[in-house]
């Protein structure tokens, strides 16, 4: 039995991502905002819901297939975007995406994700989404929906939770910022992890490519992400929004809607689904969590209209709850990059734990499909 085989739990890779990670990398990847409130609450209100299951019925063969826009997936999952992720390993946005889509799974990229729309385009064969952070310049949010049009990709995710950046004070603590300034404790952590930092020597320092060109800096690195951070649309509205609508004839999601009236109101303005999400506690601390506000955006938004949700999800049992309480699928973050910490073989990993969870869970629940689970599940 291989290493990666003995690790059984999404935990289990968070302990190996925090052994082979530098403390301050890790802390970027698993911390929240302020005192982590939201980030604390997004698992334990998961953990609170207990399920009342059926017996006596078929359960032999799970049915993980869910529906998006009338169009079947073969998995409940969807991986979130994330930028950064070539710190935790080389082409980590790569390697999640293969991992994904090798099992019909769709890859969201981020718009500062380090692999460019179009190398991942080529990169990978299956679905593939596109995550727009609205910068000040709308030229250039045109310019990013085009390049994403182009290379095929099938979904729009238009996120509306980043007005600016949340205060995370563990990276404050740790001397985590952009432009990154490195210091003694940052050369001492690279020492203690020698394997990490031979990787981040070879492959280079990330490298933001969808943004290159942004106000005129032709740079990729961290001085263009620290340009992005600080030019976010803080003035970002409804009429905004009705513009990216016009822009893009395909599905579009809207990523980090918490209110049921707006997203009621998402809806009535163009929105194909709504993507219920506190952008994993990292952005306003003291957010309800995603689980909990599932139900009402539920209620607000026809029955018809997929909804997603991420934040907190760590265990296929949390996917099933996600569904008793309305989700038609649920997206991980954190809990792909941990797996990449092993590389490609870890997301992969991860991903086939998840599923079999979700298989089990459906077999112990009795539902004989994702798609058959309802309110009634939670007790």
């Amino acid at each position: 039995m291989g290493a990666l085989a003995r690790r059984v739990s999404v935990d289990d890779f968070r302990t190996l991502a925090r052994r082979r990670l530098p403390k301050s990398i890790f802390e970027f990847v698993d911390g929240g905002a302020g005192q982590e409130l939201t980030l604390r609450a997004n698992r334990a209100d998961f953990e609170r819901i207990r399920l009342l299951p059926r017996v006596l019925t078929d359960v032999s063969r799970p049915d993980l297939t869910t529906s998006l826009w009338s169009q079947t997936f073969t998995t409940p999952l969807v991986i979130s975007p994330m930028g950064s992720c070539a710190l935790v390993w080389p082409r980590a946005d790569i390697a999640i995406a293969r991992a994904a889509t090798a099992r019909g799974i769709p890859y969201t990229l981020s718009t500062m994700s380090t692999t460019s729309i179009e190398r991942m385009a080529r990169a990978v064969q299956g679905p593939l989404w596109f995550q727009l952070y609205v910068l000040r310049e709308f030229d250039f949010n045109r310019e990013l929906v085009r390049r994403a049009e182009e290379f095929g990709y099938s979904t729009l995710v238009v996120t509306v939770d980043l007005q600016a950046g949340g205060k995370r004070e563990k990276d404050i603590r740790n001397g985590i910022s952009i432009p990154l300034r490195p210091s003694p404790r940052h050369l001492w952590e690279g020492m203690l992890h020698p394997g990490w930092s031979l990787r981040l020597l070879r492959g280079g320092l990330p490298q933001f490519e969808n943004v290159r060109g942004y106000l005129g800096d032709t740079s990729a690195g961290l001085t263009i992400a620290a340009r992005v951070g600080s030019n976010l649309h803080a003035g970002f509205d409804w009429d905004d929004f009705r513009r990216i609508r016009d822009w893009w004839k395909g599905r579009l999601l809207v990523k980090g809607v918490l209110h049921p009236a707006d997203a009621a109101g998402l809806v009535a303005a163009g929105a194909d689904g709504i993507w219920v999400s506190n952008h994993g506690g990292r952005q306003l601390d003291s957010a309800i969590s995603s689980i909990d506000a599932l139900p009402a955006i539920r209620q607000a938004v026809a029955a018809e209209v997929p909804i997603l949700i991420d934040s907190g999800i760590r265990t296929g049992m949390d996917v099933i709850k996600a569904r008793a309480r309305g989700a038609a699928a649920a997206a991980i973050g954190r809990a792909a990059l941990f797996g990449a910490a092993a590389g490609e073989a870890g997301v992969a990993r991860v991903l086939d734990i998840l599923l079999d969870d979700i298989a089990n869970g459906l077999k112990l629940a009795g539902m004989p499909a994702f798609s058959q689970i309802g309110p009634d599940l939670i007790a």
